[in-house]
């Protein structure tokens, strides 16, 4: 995968993340706004996780998600600043780096290695896949969900491509 397809993928998880935080402010206080929260801060908690790893530093995590569940607006502000953290992370990248496998600790303590590339790749398929989560959700409240697709963001971000 190029470095250009990176800092798109990362802009749209930016993106996606405020776009979905945005209606979740619109759901209310119960079970199903928990539940979305819960999901929105093991995304959350990975995303640091992997972002230990790549910078080859503890995570300090035993855990995918924290025991506490921290408020929609606190959740809101860290994930904006994971998402800030990763664009500038790869737009500093090039393809050698990419391709660089790092040795981790997983969560259990057990050991693994993967390349930049594929540590990435996780945090975005895995963000994407309980975005979806969270989007099913919302249905099921009666709440539309947000479009969470890379090509409306391409659009939004270069009108351009529209003509």
């Amino acid at each position: 995968m190029s470095c250009s397809m990176m800092k798109s993928l990362f802009g749209h998880k930016a993106w996606a993340n405020t776009e979905l935080f945005d209606v979740l402010e619109t759901l209310t206080p119960g079970p199903d706004a928990h539940t979305a929260i819960r999901l929105m801060n093991h995304i959350y908690v990975v995303d640091r996780i992997f972002q230990a790893h790549l910078l080859g530093q503890p995570h300090g995590y035993d855990a995918t998600n924290t025991k506490a569940t921290p408020t929609l607006a606190e959740l809101r502000g860290a994930v904006a600043e994971a998402d800030a953290w990763y664009q500038e992370y790869v737009a500093t990248l090039n393809e050698a780096a990419l391709a660089e496998p790092l040795g981790f600790n997983f969560t259990d303590g057990d050991t693994g290695t993967m390349s930049r590339e594929e540590m990435l790749m996780h945090v975005i398929t895995h963000g994407a896949y309980h975005r979806g989560n969270v989007g099913q959700i919302l249905k099921n409240a009666a709440i539309a969900p947000p479009r969470d697709l890379l090509t409306k963001f391409l659009h939004i971000a270069e009108p351009a491509r529209r003509g």
